[in-house]
């Protein structure tokens, strides 16, 4: 199987496309994201979320929204989920608001106290892959309480605080007992240096078109990665 690992720069040519190119909306993949993040934790949890406390730490950009896709799902699923939206609200982008949105109307609120000695899964959807730096204020802090607390932690793309091309751990990066990557690899998560910190490493399909990766701007070729499953192991 051709599975191909990708800098920041080609993700960034991807995300263009899909919607510049090809008219598949963000929203879209969000949600595919989300729910194979959903996925991913039930099977975390060994396949049962029922009565399950799932903490989902957020932040203001679209992989925080990925993660409140996922505390909808796991809620539907019967887990009690905690929700943190780590970051200033005012500048939440349209689509992550968006789903924000639906969570209130749930009534999963963003106001409760999270301890994390009482959780059964800590899921990770704070920064993705535009990272420049070491995470800052709210998010340091918060990537270095779930360090220090021991939880299970399932991070969606990408370790928060981790370069995705180099590998290159910031400081502080969460250091995660599973990563779930979307769409394609990034060269960052097979190196050794991050190792660490991404723990087991799975593959989502988010409905990129493998007619995407073909195009001159990435001439990559991609075989049917997804052909018996949404959610693959990717072999150290």
């Amino acid at each position: 199987m051709n599975i191909p690992a990708i800098t920041t720069q080609q993700m960034v040519e991807v995300d263009r496309l899909i919607v510049e190119e090809f008219g598949i909306l963000l929203v879209q993949m969000m949600e595919n994201a989300g729910r194979n993040l959903a996925d991913m934790a039930r099977r975390m949890l060994a396949g049962e979320v029922r009565c399950k406390r799932v903490a989902v730490f957020c932040g203001v950009g679209n992989n925080g929204g990925g993660g409140m896709v996922a505390a909808r799902h796991l809620h539907n699923w019967g887990a009690e989920v905690l929700l943190k939206i780590v970051g200033d609200p005012g500048i939440i982008k349209d689509v992550p608001a968006h789903q924000l949105n639906i969570l209130t109307a749930m009534g999963i609120n963003n106001d409760g106290v999270i301890k994390l000695e009482s959780v059964d899964l800590v899921i990770d959807a704070l920064i993705g892959y535009g990272l420049i730096g070491n995470p800052q204020g709210s998010v340091a802090d918060w990537i270095a309480s779930i360090n220090a607390s021991g939880c299970t932690v399932l991070a969606l793309d990408i370790p928060s605080g981790l370069d995705t091309t180099s590998g290159i751990p910031r400081n502080p990066c969460i250091r995660a007992t599973a990563t779930l990557t979307l769409a394609l690899p990034k060269t960052g998560l097979l190196t050794q240096l991050a190792r660490s910190n991404v723990g087991e490493l799975y593959l989502a399909d988010i409905g990129v078109p493998p007619e995407l990766y073909a195009t001159s701007s990435l001439g990559l070729t991609i075989g049917d990665i997804f052909v018996s499953d949404t959610i693959i192991r990717l072999k150290e």
